[in-house]
């Protein structure tokens, strides 16, 4: 898998520096690079690139007006590359996959640009399933059905592995599979982990869309518990129970939702 790749900078250096840290990394093929905004902008829009390295502070357009010049079109990967610390927040709003601080740290080069395989694959699968419906739908109309039929199961490559969440003035890089549980209070989400707890301003039925419904199940009306750190089920009256938690914490589980429990019990 190669990553078409577009470097953005007005300092001719700075795009040199990044271009020779890129060479360790062999799937990285630059096919453009630009001094400018509206150079990105025409560049992106023509070579349709996987991912662009951005500079924000730019004469004329900045980063993030290069970003929303795309608006159109299918936006390629970013990473934002600045000498600025300040930006951090806005940059993650944009849905940049990192935020890269000048001189570039080859370490967390090599972070970001796992996360936009990790990315760049779960797009192309899916891509490859709508060209086998497509297929299935021109030379096997029933076996199209039956694909069709099988499409609500769940497939990992769907859901999130980590969630940004914006807390306390600072973005925090969430391991989905390090969640414990999510309760909910109107439109803002506690997000507890082992060792953190953080607010998250979304709605739960939008929060549910992008966990695995395989490891994430709601257990009450405002919570979401991850199966995986469940430990024990204690009985409780009227049919229902508290799940102990991996870290000692328990969670009611309402008769609504005791269902869940049943794949714990045999």
């Amino acid at each position: 898998m190669t990553i078409r790749t577009i470097l953005v900078d007005d300092e001719s250096l700075a795009i040199q520096g990044l271009a020779l840290r890129l060479q360790a990394h062999e799937d990285v093929d630059i096919i453009e690079t630009c001094n400018n905004g509206r150079e990105a902008i025409r560049a992106i829009k023509t070579h349709k690139p996987d991912l662009v390295f951005l500079d924000i502070q730019m004469p004329g357009f900045d980063g993030f007006s290069v970003v929303q010049g795309l608006m159109e079109v299918e936006p390629p990967l970013v990473i934002f590359c600045t000498a600025y610390s300040d930006h951090a927040i806005r940059a993650f709003e944009a849905q940049a996959v990192d935020y890269l601080m000048k001189p570039v740290d080859e370490g967390r080069l090599a972070d970001a640009l796992d996360r936009v395989r990790q990315r760049l694959n779960e797009k192309r699968q899916v891509q490859e399933i709508e060209k086998l419906r497509e297929v299935l739908a021109e030379v096997a109309p029933q076996a199209m059905t039956d694909f069709a039929a099988d499409d609500d199961a769940p497939a990992s490559n769907r859901f999130e592995k980590l969630i940004n969440i914006k807390d306390r003035g600072q973005i925090f890089r969430v391991d989905v599979d390090s969640i414990e549980r999510i309760d909910a209070a109107g439109d803002y989400m506690c997000i507890y982990t082992a060792d953190n707890s953080l607010i998250l301003r979304e709605t739960m039925k939008d929060l549910e869309k992008r966990l695995d419904p395989r490891n994430f199940q709601r257990v009450h009306r405002s919570t979401i518990v991850n199966l995986s750190q469940v430990r024990q089920v204690k009985p409780h009256t009227n049919g229902e129970c508290f799940l102990v938690l991996e870290s000692g914490a328990q969670v009611k589980v309402s008769r609504s939702y005791r269902d869940v429990v049943a794949r714990f019990v045999h």
